[in-house]
């Protein structure tokens, strides 16, 4: 039997590997994580969800505190904003819970850390550092980079991405953002917010093109309002410097061009997996322009290799990346066969408000040829929304033919809290007669979600059919009024 120098090795600390890790090490085998940075935690705590959740909420604070009067206080006059001050903030942050993503933690789990580069040499073995290390079984779990697009002038043209938009050395007057997906969304709101002039340049017909155009549309909506300016069915024809302003040239619907000016333009047109000198197609790991192709059970086509997270260019979630390193844990230590299921996989564009998904939304079922019924209800008949003043937005359940609930969304405060309940409801299997007889605190927005349940079950309850029953019974007299 061929002898290897550990049980498991894992390329990449960020959340897929970061859980395999520690998984493989608490359950006794003896494993390896390969960081190119220089610490773990991945592009989720340095460059995605942790920096811009922290941005989102001082952007709250600064747009709330600027619309102190809606709420009858006096009005505030805020200065400019000192973005430096923010970095430092989101800086702070990220070291809070870097912690929890040291190499000082995961060494005390049993685990391995090296730093570098590595390369597979052969199906068992990379090399790193001028070192060979040997592995029974592997995880890739390398993630993504944005991707950049190849646009006239982009090259010769400094942009940013998210790996530098949260660490300026001040605030931009005015933002040119290429896509409007929910990066770009969450950004160009969060900058308007703190003072930057924005401009979203969006090559489809709606901006978040993954999701309902209703849903869409009043996300965007509430932008506009706040002062960000679309430009849809736009297309990019060239990127240049004026000066000591960026310049994107762009034509229109109508085949009208325009040229834009901005102190700084940010591509957030998608992700690349990073698979550069890993050396995977020296070893027959097939790969295509997703990721990493990889079966049910996130093997890929050498079946000891595993990869997981945004690699295989599956669902670009920090939550999906967690999930799917469990999985790798069940196959490749316990030995115990299990496939991903993403049926009631959840996401949440950070937007004010939120807008968050689980399941198919009306869009995917009628491109699936699910004939579906949509049951709606809205914030601004939900009382504690309207206390707080957050009356925008809606609930949108969508049922199959068999009157099954096949997905939800939800465009309102703290949406990805709310979704939360349909997470465990549609996990866990549980009617809609137990989420609209399920009893709430009042007044709470997650009344919204027993709300809708009780749109579907209201005509079936309170029908001609056991009103006539009823009556017939009891004998029930009928109205008293009108």
């Amino acid at each position: 039997m061929a002898k290897y120098s550990y049980d498991m090795g894992i390329i990449g600390g960020g959340a897929a590997g970061l859980t395999v890790a520690a998984g493989a090490a608490r359950l006794g085998a003896k494993a390896l994580l390969v960081e190119k940075e220089n610490v773990l935690g991945g592009d989720c705590l340095h460059y995605g969800c942790v920096p811009s959740k922290t941005l989102i909420n001082i952007a709250k604070a600064c747009h709330r505190m600027r619309n102190s009067a809606r709420l009858g206080l006096p009005p505030v006059n805020l200065p400019p904003i000192n973005y430096g001050a923010v970095v430092d903030k989101i800086r702070n942050v990220i070291s809070t819970i870097q912690r929890y993503d040291s190499e000082e933690r995961f060494c005390s789990l049993g685990v391995k850390v090296v730093y570098g580069l590595p390369r597979f040499v052969d199906e068992h073995s990379i090399e790193i550092n001028g070192s060979m290390i040997s592995a029974r079984k592997w995880v890739i779990a390398t993630g993504s980079s944005p991707a950049i697009p190849s646009l006239e002038g982009l090259g010769e043209t400094s942009v940013l991405t998210n790996r530098e938009i949260f660490y300026l050395q001040r605030l931009p007057e005015s933002l040119i953002i290429l896509g409007a997906g929910p990066v770009a969304t969450e950004m160009a709101q969060a900058f308007c917010r703190l003072g930057t002039r924005v401009t979203v340049i969006q090559r489809s017909g709606q901006i978040l093109s993954k999701e309902d155009k209703d849903m869409a549309d009043e996300v965007m909506n509430i932008l506009a309002l706040e002062g960000v300016a679309f430009h849809l069915n736009a297309s990019v024809i060239r990127v240049g410097v004026s000066g000591d302003k960026k310049e994107i040239t762009i034509q229109e619907r109508h085949g009208e061009q325009k040229t834009l000016r901005a102190d700084a333009i940010l591509v957030a047109m998608g992700r690349s997996p990073n698979l550069e000198g890993l050396g995977l197609s020296e070893i027959g790991v097939d790969t295509d322009r997703k990721g990493i192709k990889v079966d049910e059970r996130l093997r890929t086509t050498q079946k000891h290799i595993y990869a997981a997270g945004d690699v295989t260019g599956l669902f670009q979630f920090t939550h999906a990346a967690g999930y799917e390193g469990g999985v790798v844990i069940s196959n490749a230590i316990f030995r115990f066969p299990k496939k991903v299921d993403y049926s009631w996989l959840p996401w949440c564009t950070y937007s004010d408000p939120e807008l968050a998904s689980i399941g198919m939304n009306e869009k995917r079922a009628k491109a699936s040829g699910i004939n579906c019924s949509v049951w709606t209800e809205r914030f601004e008949d939900n009382d504690r929304a309207v206390c707080e003043g957050q009356r925008r937005g809606k609930i949108k359940m969508v049922l199959d033919e068999r009157e099954r609930v096949i997905g939800v969304q939800i465009l309102g405060p703290r949406a990805g809290e709310l979704i939360n309940e349909w997470v465990i409801a549609l996990n866990g299997k549980v009617k809609l007669s137990k989420i609209a007889m399920a009893v709430h605190p009042y007044p709470t927005l997650g009344e919204i979600n027993k709300r809708v349940a009780g749109a579907y079950m209201s005509p079936k309850i309170f029908s001609p059919t056991v009103k006539k029953g009823l009556k017939f019974f009891f004998h029930l007299k009928g109205r008293a009024c009108g």
